[in-house]
């Protein structure tokens, strides 16, 4: 049973007033008017205060957190990853058999897992992906026939059947990178010492690309920039009726080593790694196509010019072609390139193109069909949106002043697709169907005031639909095609049992508005306000991430850290600024090549608004970001000495030419050809200027953003004589985190600002 909570209707209505009247000042006169979520039901629990102890214990307040759902081949089963009560971190494989309607764990990874240690390359790889935390089962594959699921785990692969049975298929200290099934179930395929690898399921595999290579040469991976940047995790793709392979092989004999000090608690640790910094030559690549044994093998025309990338690979559906997405370096063009399986002779089927001042948006949003046709992503027209090419004309099937955000599934005989987009608002995604054979305006098929994420089967069948809204923690559930809910997979209902339960009494809600920037264009923000009082002044947890592709802002759960936080008396407060994702290409170009100025300018509005309410103390705000993030506390700080009360740095970029070519030169050109914009963007030279107090954290083994990045920052700094403070993490990557780790993250913060006189609570 749920209960309401009187004096929080009383508290919003306060909230309200207070809101609107710091609107006042002619400058933000233009804002909409801001709306308040209703407050979180509050279940039958004991209530309890929200410590940073149990923010990061578990079971996970969030409740259950599935990850890689997945249906059959058949759309019998649906499968995940599962994380458990006792250790949110580690994961086992679990299917809903839709016919039973129940649940069974299908692989227990504390029971079958060796514990063995991941090769380096294969923990590196996990880094990447922004996994390298997890433990257990990360990942899986469904075979074609859907009998049976691949399952790598500790460095090893297994064949899980639905009857429970599991069958080992490696045991090797090296590990296999890459693992996957061929579509027809004959094969079982992998990485290995940067050599692909081929073998009968059951049977031996067997390297099938040549031996005696340097060893700077790699086969069927995919390189550094792919993997942290493209999304690109792979190398090597199996034809529909895997007859023959297609493999990348890139050679990084060019590509300039750094070391990386990875520094630990009781040693150090120096990889030699080769990372292709901004302005250094990237890696030598080459597509082949092969049959399963290695033999047949020809190279595919990728042209004369070497100094490309190539983003994406796929087969046509019947076989008959390759497509390659060839990116210029400047990534201002792609040439989609069909490819003669056979010969290797190549042909350009489209070019796409950037617009003036912009660059161009790597994207998974397409499918080649099987008429021949391609259902494509683009931003020709300003927005992200539905291309179909037929017969060599194009025809655009969404448009408007909004961005489809997925390609979620096509029904080609019913000529019908399924996509996620920001129709009805920035701030909330949702799932739409739109009848591409005959025209008309995107469906909606799912319910507002919640943000959706989902996936569907190969056929478009089924949908897996993930969402969440402020007041409630993520949900899973299965639709048909029209939307209709047919059964929850994790409905997480914060009930009387729920994890959240015991702290909901202090839920706050979450405030949502625009304000006006320079250029009168709206940015969008979230606010969470503390219990208050009148008359009383409250400081701002100002947090702030600012990069490119990333939207902070969103109509979805927060996490009960920001909960934690306001508990102690802070204001949450982030907003979106010129930069970030799915606002269209004018509104994100404005960084190009001179990144650390507009964005910076717009968090200040945000901060200039905030200073004209009556219960905000405008001598306590501070400022809280982590990597690009970090890199806009440093930036913010230099920019306007004085008009902060702090900042925390965490892993910033301090200067963009230690950092990889593909991101970089992506917004902020060649740094050859474009010094001065360089200059501009670093957070070194104006590091002088930085007069309020500095907080620096980082990890000591960060491969991401290298500690090079802190270290010069602090030379530059003690050099200048600027007090700064500093927290640093050995053996720690680029993602300080963990039970224990985030408790002392975040009490560090507190006592710092504390410290500094941004203690929490109203005066």
């Amino acid at each position: 049973m749920f209960r309401f909570s009187a004096s929080r209707a009383v508290s919003g209505a306060f909230l309200m007033a207070g809101l609107m009247a710091g609107t006042a000042p002619a400058a933000f006169a233009q804002m909409a008017q801001p709306v308040v979520t209703a407050p979180m039901d509050v279940p039958a629990a004991e209530q309890r205060p929200l410590t940073l102890e149990r923010v990061f214990a578990s079971p996970a307040l969030d409740g259950p957190g599935p990850r890689v759902p997945r249906l059959s081949p058949d759309g019998r089963y649906l499968t995940v990853l599962r994380n458990r009560e006792d250790d949110r971190e580690r994961y086992d494989l679990w299917a809903f058999d839709r016919e039973a309607n129940a649940w069974s764990m299908l692989v227990d990874s504390e029971k079958l897992g060796s514990g063995r240690e991941l090769s380096e390359a294969e923990k590196m790889q996990r880094e990447r992906a922004r996994i390298g935390s997890l433990k257990g089962i990360v990942a899986y594959e469904w075979s074609d026939d859907g009998q049976s699921i691949l399952v790598p785990l500790d460095g090893d692969l297994y064949l899980a059947r639905l009857d429970g049975t599991v069958r080992r298929l490696t045991d090797s200290e090296a590990g296999e990178l890459n693992p996957a099934l061929s579509p027809e179930g004959r094969y079982l395929s992998f990485v290995r010492d940067g050599r692909l690898f081929v073998g009968d399921v059951g049977a031996e595999a067997e390297a099938v690309t040549p031996p005696d290579e340097a060893e700077t040469v790699h086969w069927g991976e995919a390189e550094f920039v792919a993997q942290e940047e493209m999304g690109r995790d792979t190398g090597y793709w199996w034809s529909p009726d895997e007859r023959r392979i297609a493999v990348l092989r890139f050679d990084e004999a060019r590509v300039g080593t750094v070391q990386r000090t990875a520094i630990g608690a009781g040693s150090t640790k120096v990889y030699e790694q080769r990372y292709p910094a901004a302005g250094t030559p990237n890696v030598e690549i080459a597509l082949y196509v092969m049959d399963p044994d290695g033999s047949d093998r020809v190279r595919a025309d990728l042209g004369e010019n070497d100094d490309i990338y190539i983003t994406r690979v796929d087969w046509a559906p019947d076989g008959s072609a390759i497509f390659a997405q060839r990116q210029n370096r400047a990534q201002t063009r792609m040439d989609m390139l069909r490819i003669d399986p056979a010969t290797g002779a190549s042909t350009v089927l489209f070019t796409e193109k950037a617009a003036e001042g912009h660059w161009l948006n790597q994207t998974s949003n397409y499918r080649f069909l099987k008429d021949g046709s391609l259902i494509w992503w683009s931003e020709r027209d300003g927005s992200g949106h539905l291309y179909r090419l037929a017969d060599g004309a194009w025809t655009q099937l969404t448009d408007g002043d909004w961005v489809v955000t997925g390609l979620l599934g096509v029904d080609e005989a019913a000529g019908r697709l399924w996509l996620s987009g920001t129709k009805d608002g920035v701030l909330e995604n949702h799932v739409y169907a739109l009848d591409y054979a005959g025209g008309g305006a995107p469906v909606r098929l799912t319910e507002e005031g919640y943000s959706h994420g989902a996936r569907m089967d190969k056929d478009a069948q089924a949908l897996i639909v993930t969402r969440s809204s402020p007041n409630q923690p993520p949900q899973s559930y299965l639709a048909d095609n029209a939307g209709t809910r047919l059964t929850w997979l994790v409905e997480n209902r914060v009930d009387a049992d729920h994890p959240y339960a015991p702290f909901a009494a202090s839920h706050r809600p979450a405030i949502f508005g625009t304000i006006p920037n320079e250029n009168a264009t709206p940015l969008y923000y979230k606010m969470i306000l503390p219990e208050m009082e009148q008359g009383k002044r409250y400081p701002v947890w100002f947090s702030h991430y600012g990069g490119p592709h990333a939207q902070v802002v969103s109509r979805s759960w927060g996490g009960a850290l920001q909960q934690a936080i306001v508990d102690k008396g802070y204001i949450w407060f982030e907003i979106d600024n010129r930069g970030s994702a799915n606002r269209g290409v004018d509104f994100e170009k404005a960084i190009y090549r001179s990144m650390g100025s507009v964005e910076v300018r717009d968090q200040k509005t945000g901060a200039e608004w905030l200073k004209t309410l009556d219960y905000v103390d405008p001598d306590r705000i501070a400022i809280d970001g982590w990597s690009y993030g970090g890199y806009m506390t440093l930036k913010m700080l230099e920019a306007d000495p004085g008009f902060y009360a702090a900042g925390i740095s965490g892993a910033p970029v301090t200067k963009w030419e230690l950092y990889d070519t593909h991101y970089t030169e992506r917004y902020m050109g060649d740094p050859r050809e474009l010094p001065d914009a360089y200059a501009a963007a670093n957070a070194i030279a104006d590091a002088g200027k930085i007069a309020d107090p500095l907080l620096l954290i980082h990890g000591l083994s960060d491969d991401n953003v290298v500690f090079d990045n802190s270290s010069a920052l602090i030379s530059a700094m003690q050099e200048g004589g600027v007090p700064f403070e500093m927290m640093l993490y050995p053996g720690y990557t680029h993602r300080v985190s963990g039970p224990v780790i985030s408790v002392h993250r975040y009490e560090t913060a507190l006592r710092f600002l504390e410290a500094n006189g941004v203690p929490g609570g109203g005066r």
